[in-house]
């Protein structure tokens, strides 16, 4: 018989943890500035007692480095899961380019816009929201949660409760008069 499974045991707990690992990694290799804030040094020059300062900044090679060792780590998520064939969240998903195994944020590698083609923008319902990734130029499409229009029966039924009741409300303030 196998071994007893209590209520908080979770499955694979070792390649969930290490999914959540490479996530993190990547997160925070690719929310890395272009440029750091500069960091001024001071030192004492010899003879003048004067004060100089330098200036140390990421070199643009180095932040490459750094996207590409996140879309490695990415990937490497990405293989892990499909081969342990544990699914990853819509959460997650939603973070990463399908094409180039990018991580999207906002404004840095990716950019957002709320679309609506329906008859000019009409149907509230149908906001789309889009997100272009910088890299490969990839589109991910996710629907907006608006409510949506109830259907036109119940519409109808509804509209014309509300004029009846409308239609009472005037009678009894004409029959009060």
């Amino acid at each position: 018989m196998g071994k007893y499974k209590g209520p908080g045991s979770v499955p694979n707990r070792p390649i969930y943890s290490r999914i959540s690992y490479l996530y993190q990694a990547a997160a925070y290799l690719a929310s890395q500035s272009d440029f750091k804030a500069s960091d001024t040094v001071t030192q004492a020059s010899e003879g003048t007692g004067q004060e100089t300062s330098k200036e140390s900044k990421q070199t643009p090679c180095t932040h490459r480095s750094n996207h590409a060792l996140s879309r490695r780590l990415i990937t490497d998520l990405r293989s892990s899961s499909l081969k342990s064939q544990i699914r990853l969240s819509p959460a997650l998903k939603h973070t990463i380019c399908k094409s180039c195994d990018t991580l999207l944020i906002e404004g840095e590698t990716s950019s957002s816009i709320v679309e609506n083609k329906s008859k000019g923008g009409k149907k509230p319902w149908a906001d789309v929201l889009v997100v272009t990734c910088h890299a490969c130029g990839g589109v991910k499409r996710f629907p907006v949660q608006a409510p949506r229009q109830k259907r036109r029966p119940i519409r109808e039924k509804e509209s014309k409760e509300k004029l009846e009741k409308n239609l009472q409300e005037t009678d009894v303030v004409m029959e009060g008069n």
